[in-house]
C-alpha cells in the first residue's frame, strides 16, 4: 500500500567540474534567488562538500504542475548552473506523472541515473506562500 499523495521530492547530487567552483556556487545562489521569488517550489536547499567537489539539492514540491512551471520559469538558471558541473545521480521521491518522468533530463536532453522511489506515507509543515 502507498500514498499517491501528490508531493514530489527531488535529490540531484552533481559533481562540480574542476576549477568552477566559484562560478557553480554563484550559478546556484543566483537560480535559488529567482525560484525564492518566483518559483512554485515549497522548499529547495543546497549542500555543497566543497573538498569531494559534489553538491546535493533538494526540492520539494507540491505536485506535477508545480514542477514543469519550475522547469518552464528556470531554464535559463538550470543551464547556467549545468555549465559548471555535471549530474552524478538524480532520485525522485513520490508518484510523478508521466510528463514529469518524461522530463527527467538535462535542459539539452542528456540522460543521467535517476530513480523513482514511491510515497509510502508522510506528511508536510510547510506551507506555500500566495
Amino acid at each position: 500500500m502507498t500514498d499517491k499523495n501528490g508531493t514530489l521530492l527531488f535529490h540531484n547530487t552533481m559533481r562540480i567540474r574542476e576549477g568552477r567552483l566559484d562560478e557553480f556556487q554563484a550559478a546556484v545562489v543566483k537560480a535559488v534567488d529567482f525560484v525564492r521569488e518566483h518559483g512554485p517550489q515549497l522548499m529547495v536547499e543546497v549542500f555543497i562538500d566543497a573538498e569531494a567537489m559534489v553538491a546535493h539539492s533538494f526540492q520539494l514540491y507540491a505536485d506535477d504542475e508545480s514542477v514543469l512551471r519550475h522547469w518552464e520559469l528556470s531554464d535559463p538558471y538550470i543551464r547556467e548552473v549545468m555549465e559548471h558541473c555535471t549530474v552524478e545521480r538524480f532520485e525522485v521521491f513520490g508518484h510523478p506523472g508521466e510528463q514529469v518522468r518524461t522530463g527527467l533530463h538535462g535542459p539539452t536532453g542528456e540522460s543521467f541515473p535517476t530513480s523513482i522511489t514511491p510515497r509510502l506515507t508522510g506528511f508536510t509543515r510547510l506551507t506555500a506562500r500566495p
